[in-house]
């Protein structure tokens, strides 16, 4: 008979498994590999495209905020700024939008997916924002603009948040899903027939 730790931890590890089990592209659909496919060449993580992403959330808003001071103030220095916490805040928020894409994907048109997206994103901006402010941590405040929400959020960014949340899909969590690596090749070493996939494995 299992015992109830027993149970919970195969419930923890089918939930890991299901989290991290890589999917694969068809026309018009995604689906997730079968079990013990492309043994060479495992997907990425979702550690591992935790860290993409919010690299590239990182990245983004240093040069947002350089291109929004350039706009409003015309300074040419392009001062971009963004704190560490970004780092948590955009890797967490991408990820499970990378959820919501494999999910949507079939069910609902890129406009209605990327409306989802950006209500989802003021959500996961304001309870953050939220948070950190009792720690005295908050790194934006939005009080100074018209439409704002407590400070924690605005209407003027709903535009560059929807814009944001196409390029996020389109570009940076398909070609993320796409990616494997295989733990059998030599570093700066092309190996076997994936070296022609460059980088990534598609099927038609």
């Amino acid at each position: 008979m299992r015992t109830v730790p027993h149970l919970g931890f195969q419930i923890l590890l089918r939930c890991y498994e299901q989290f991290t089990r890589p999917w694969v592209e068809h026309p018009g659909h995604w689906e997730p590999a079968p079990l013990g496919a492309m043994a060479s060449a495992e997907p990425l993580t979702a550690l591992s495209r935790w860290y993409l992403y919010a690299i590239h959330g990182y990245f983004c808003e240093v040069m947002f905020t350089a291109a929004w001071e350039f706009v409003v103030n015309f300074n040419w220095k392009f001062p971009g700024v963004t704190s560490v916490w970004a780092l948590f805040i955009y890797g967490t928020s991408i990820l499970i939008v990378e959820r919501m894409y494999l999910r949507l994907r079939g069910r609902c048109p890129l406009l209605v997916r990327c409306l989802i997206y950006t209500l989802w994103t003021y959500l996961w901006e304001f309870t953050t924002g939220f948070i950190l402010r009792q720690f005295n941590a908050c790194p934006w405040d939005y009080s100074q603009f018209d439409f704002d929400f407590m400070g924690l959020i605005t209407l003027e960014y709903a535009v560059p948040w929807f814009c944001g949340s196409l390029i996020m899909e389109q570009f940076i969590i398909r070609n993320t899903l796409r990616l494997r690596f295989d733990k059998d090749a030599e570093p700066g070493e092309p190996s076997g027939p994936l070296a022609m996939a460059n980088g990534h494995v598609k099927t038609d």
